[in-house]
C-alpha cells in the first residue's frame, strides 16, 4: 500500500536528525497501541548510524514499546466494552480503522488467553504478529497485569535486543539479512521455545 510505504520513508528520515532516539521511542509507544509501523526499521537505522549505541537505541525501544502496552491493556480495560455489554463508538472506530484490527481476531483471542495466557503475549511481542491487538484484548479480558508486563518485557526486550547485538556485531553487512528473513527467525524461535515449554510440560 503506497500511504504505508510512504509512512515507513517518512519514520526512517527521522534516523537523519537529532530527534531520531525521540522519534524510536514514540514509535514504539504508539505502536503498541494502533500504530502500523513497526519501530524496528527506525531501530535499525539508527544502530547501522551509530553502532556504539545499538544496546541503549535497543533499551528505547524496549521501554517505549512497554509503557505503549500499559497503556494499550488500559485502553482495553476502561474503554472497550460499554455497561451493556456492547463494543464502544472507541472500539468500533478501531475496528473500522486502524490496520491488524478485526472482529473475527478478536473473538478468537478469548480462547487462547485462556490456553496459553504468557506465551500468546510473548508470541505476540517477539514476532510479527499485530502486538496491539493483544495489549488491548488483554486489558478487555483482564488478563493478570504482571504476568502480562513480564511477558512483554521478555518478548520486546529479546526482539529489540536481538536486532541490536545483529548489528552491534556484524555492522551493515547484516542489515540485508534482517531486513529478509528477521520474521522467519522469530516465528521460528517462538515455535521452539513454546514447543519445549509444551513438551516439558507433558513430559513432566
Amino acid at each position: 500500500m503506497a500511504w504505508l510505504r510512504s509512512m515507513y520513508s517518512w519514520i526512517l528520515k527521522w534516523a537523519d536528525t537529532p530527534y531520531g532516539p525521540l522519534a524510536l521511542f514514540i514509535t514504539a509507544f504508539v505502536e503498541s497501541i494502533f500504530f502500523p509501523v513497526p519501530p524496528d526499521i527506525l531501530l535499525i537505522a539508527l544502530a547501522l548510524g551509530c553502532t556504539s549505541k545499538s544496546f541503549r537505541f535497543a533499551l528505547n525501544c524496549t521501554i517505549g514499546s512497554i509503557l505503549g502496552a500499559i497503556v494499550g491493556y488500559y485502553i482495553g480495560f476502561f474503554a472497550w466494552i460499554s455497561p451493556s455489554g456492547e463494543f464502544t463508538p472507541f472500539a468500533n472506530f478501531f475496528f473500522n480503522n486502524i490496520p491488524g484490527f478485526s472482529i473475527d481476531l478478536y473473538n478468537s483471542i478469548k480462547e487462547l488467553f485462556n490456553q496459553w495466557d504468557f506465551w500468546v503475549i510473548f508470541t505476540a511481542g517477539f514476532t510479527p504478529i499485530p502486538y496491539k491487538v493483544f495489549t488491548i484484548t488483554s486489558g478487555v479480558f483482564d488478563l493478570n497485569m504482571p504476568m502480562f508486563v513480564l511477558a512483554s518485557f521478555i518478548s520486546r526486550g529479546l526482539r529489540f535486543f536481538l536486532i541490536a547485538y545483529l548489528i552491534w556485531r556484524f555492522g551493515a553487512s547484516i542489515k540485508h539479512f534482517i531486513d529478509k528473513y528477521f520474521n522467519a527467525l522469530a516465528l521460528g524461535f517462538t515455535v521452539l521455545l513454546i514447543g519445549g515449554f509444551v513438551l516439558v510440560t507433558y513430559l513432566f
